[in-house]
């Protein structure tokens, strides 16, 4: 927080190839805030340098949610592991704070261009700021509950406002939804600033709907106070996305096995759905490495999904599969026949193709040659852009949707149905058409899902179940899982043995994509490998029974493949530690509960 103002704005416009012409003056270092915020184009300059560091990474928006309960890897973080405390943690450091320095410093300046720069547009820029500050602290809520807010620059000598103690969570949303209701009021919604990465007063709402749901429902299931202000806030934003607004689902009939698929490998964004997006651009060497790391046996993390999550996908005629007698004992090949299409735009079917050599080619007998290069078999292929031109480590093209109107759609049903206002007409305006447009019958549910009961300990209602089931599915690894399982206080599911697919008989030969053809034979370390008698057979080696020993892959009570994978929770991870190093600075921010040892 002690970094000067001048450094502040260097970093800001280094940020952007575009500001050449800016760089014409004195050396930056001696452009004082009255010489640079002289025009539009310097508010323009600064906010998109705010663009450019601050949106999400490639990393976030395509495998955030790797350390979560649906996806299976290879690793897991540090936070998840015995041993994370206060001492080991280190995310209260000056790098962690300087973007809210940067932004209260161009807000605390923004007003020197009032006399060059008509007022609507002095607004829309001071949105633009708040929108990132809200931004930044909902992440410093997530992490850390109570917070010191700060909503202007701070000397290096002011020693009241550097030392003070975190203000109340309450006090911090509080100012968080201020400043987006500010964004959404006075940035602007003009055409020529729609279908573009530009913050406008669409994105600003669609950040609202995001925040405030995430906080309304956090509220309500942590046993804390006024969450249904914050839900019917969410609610709001989400309807004038819904009802005034450009965007709507890319849904182009016809296309069911398609429509989904399209968001996520598309080379341009799909600005019909989506509100922001981090774009990529190959003269701009903007690319990266999604298809390598989700195509790759050797990228590390091997990532995969767990059975119960493909058991959630529902048949095409929109009855359950998790209804079917023996619907867990199902050979790999007959759990893809007739299920939602966005279940093989997800994970590798055995009809899955890509294009190969330039030449489209089933790849399903390369990609599953054994455990070396998966770990339940559910390969995930969502952001893959199936083409082996783009699997080297930094070559993928494909733009990567930061917020996109399918999720508004999640967040209006799930506000609905946590409010208890679910009725069939609120289902149809939103879940029905996200099943819809990928070939599942849409009709609401009859009943609360038995396996969906179980699977969220404690939940019955219908609605808020099947609200649940959707959000899985639609935002399968688009960085909202882990939040949505710390909102819903369902962190003990990051800790659960991961399941992979049905294996019908230790040391027996079975036909995985159903050629007619044996493809794979898992036995036990207990027994002698069989003999290989099928050349076109691949010989897993697995411990007979996951019991208490360190286990990494066997078989449960319903013959499915397990990986286990060693972490710990407990309740007082809902929070993260505040860093012993920055007690030590300043003790009076306090301790999160339960870390204090």
């Amino acid at each position: 927080m002690k970094t000067r103002n001048y450094i502040s704005l260097f970093i800001a416009l280094v940020a952007l190839n575009s500001c050449k012409g800016l760089l014409d003056h004195e050396p930056i270092r001696s452009i004082s805030a009255d010489e640079f915020f002289d025009s539009e184009n310097a508010l323009k300059t600064y906010a998109n340098g705010f663009l450019v560091r601050n949106l999400p990474s490639v990393e976030s928006l395509t495998r955030g949610d790797q350390f979560s309960d649906i996806v299976v890897t290879t690793q897991t973080e540090a936070f998840l592991r015995p041993g994370f405390n206060a001492l080991t943690t280190n995310n209260w450091t000056t790098g962690n704070w300087s973007q809210l320095y940067n932004i209260n410093y161009y807000l605390n300046n923004i007003h020197k261009a009032k006399d060059k720069v008509s007022e609507p547009i002095i607004k829309h820029y001071e949105g633009v700021g708040r929108f990132w500050r809200a931004w930044f602290y909902w992440d410093k809520v997530k992490l850390f509950g109570d917070v010191p807010w700060y909503d202007k620059t701070i000397s290096s000598d002011d020693d009241t406002e550097l030392y003070k103690s975190r203000d109340k969570r309450d006090f911090v949303m509080d100012k968080v939804l201020e400043d987006l209701d500010f964004a959404i009021n006075n940035c602007t919604a003009e055409s020529k600033y729609v279908n573009k990465n530009v913050i406008n007063r669409y994105v600003a709402l669609a950040l609202k709907s995001r925040i405030c749901l995430f906080e309304g429902t956090f509220r309500k299931y942590h046993g804390m106070a006024d969450y249904t202000s914050w839900l019917k806030a969410s609610l709001e934003a989400s309807e004038q996305l819904m009802s005034n607004s450009p965007y709507s689902l890319v849904n182009v009939v016809g296309e069911e096995e398609r429509n989904y698929g399209k968001l996520f490998k598309s080379l341009s964004p799909q600005y019909q759905e989506v509100i922001l997006s981090n774009e990529m651009n190959l003269e701009e060497s903007r690319v990266h490495d999604a298809s390598w790391f989700f195509a790759s046996g050797t990228a590390g993390q091997r990532n995969s999904v767990t059975k119960d999550f493909v058991n959630m996908y529902l048949n095409l005629d929109g009855s359950r599969y998790t209804d079917q007698p023996n619907y867990n004992k199902k050979v790999f090949y007959e759990e893809f026949k007739n299920r939602d299409y966005r279940l093989k735009q997800s994970v590798i079917t055995p009809d899955y193709r890509k294009i190969v050599a330039g030449k489209e080619t089933n790849e399903f007998a390369k990609v599953f040659p054994g455990l070396g290069a998966q770990l339940t078999y559910y390969r995930i292929v969502k952001w893959n852009m199936d083409d082996d031109a783009y699997e080297s480590n930094t070559s993928s093209l494909n733009s990567l949707s930061v917020f996109r109107f399918g999720e508004v759609l999640l967040n209006y049903a799930e506000a609905k149905a946590e409010l208890g206002e679910m009725t069939g007409a609120e289902w149809n305006k939103s879940i029905r058409l996200l099943r819809e447009r990928s070939g599942v019958n849409g009709k609401e549910p009859v009943d609360a899902d038995p396996f969906l009961k179980k699977y969220y300990e404690g939940v019955s209602d219908k609605w808020v179940l099947e609200v649940r089931r959707e959000r899985a599915i639609e935002m399968l690894l688009e960085d909202v899982r882990r939040d949505d399982l710390i909102r819903w206080k369902m962190g003990h599911k990051l800790v659960v043995d991961m399941a992979g697919i049905y294996i019908p008989e230790l040391g027996k030969p079975f036909d995985m994509n159903g050629d007619g053809i044996n493809d794979i034979c898992f036995y036990s370390t207990t027994s002698p490998r069989p003999a290989a008698t099928e050349s076109t057979v691949t010989y897993v080696q697995i411990t007979a029974r996951v019991g208490d020993a360190a286990t990494t892959f066997g078989i449960n009570e319903d013959n499915c493949l397990v990986y286990r994978l060693e972490r710990i929770w407990n309740d007082k991870m809902y929070l993260y530690p505040i860093p012993q190093a920055a007690l030590n600075v300043n003790p009076e921010l306090g301790q999160n509960p339960g870390w204090e040892n």
